[in-house]
């Protein structure tokens, strides 16, 4: 089994901390950042950040659905990390200053890939599929924090 990873960034003409405090407001304003992958949405702790726990399903492909549990925390400022209670994924976004009036967001997820010739094919294909949903998030973000 080997760890696959999908990393997206971009940089957002907001400062740092209204990008992040967009990101950890998951009671509020993270639903409206999900595109049409992610299905049932539901805050089942906390709302704001560390100690929230989040479920979803993420319909990465036509044939794949991920149902996802995330406990929500905050090692250091400017990260969030998602674990997923369900898998073996965690996703990391970090927020950090990237010059006057915007920020850096960079997110990656990892988890256990599959073994075998499916395997090669999550680990080749997987992190594409994902970098796409998270640049659609990433837009909605960008049209989110707009000064």
């Amino acid at each position: 089994m080997a760890q696959v990873e999908a990393t997206t960034e971009r940089v957002i003409a907001a400062d740092a901390e209204a990008v992040f405090d967009a990101l950890a407001d998951y009671s509020g304003t993270r639903a409206k950042l999900l595109p049409e992958h992610f299905s049932e949405y539901e805050v089942r702790e906390g709302g704001d950040g560390e100690g929230t726990l989040v479920h979803w399903k993420l319909q990465a492909t036509s044939k794949r659905v991920r149902d996802c549990l995330l406990e929500v925390t905050e090692p250091t400022d400017g990260e969030l990390v998602e674990k997923d209670r369900n898998s073996s994924m965690v996703t990391t976004w970090r927020v950090t200053p990237a010059g006057e009036g915007k920020s850096r967001v960079v997110v990656t997820t990892v988890w256990d890939g599959a073994g075998g010739i499916g395997g090669f094919f999550e680990k080749t294909f997987a992190p594409k599929g994902l970098g796409r949903i998270y640049d659609l998030v990433l837009d909605r973000l960008t049209t989110e924090t707009k000064k």
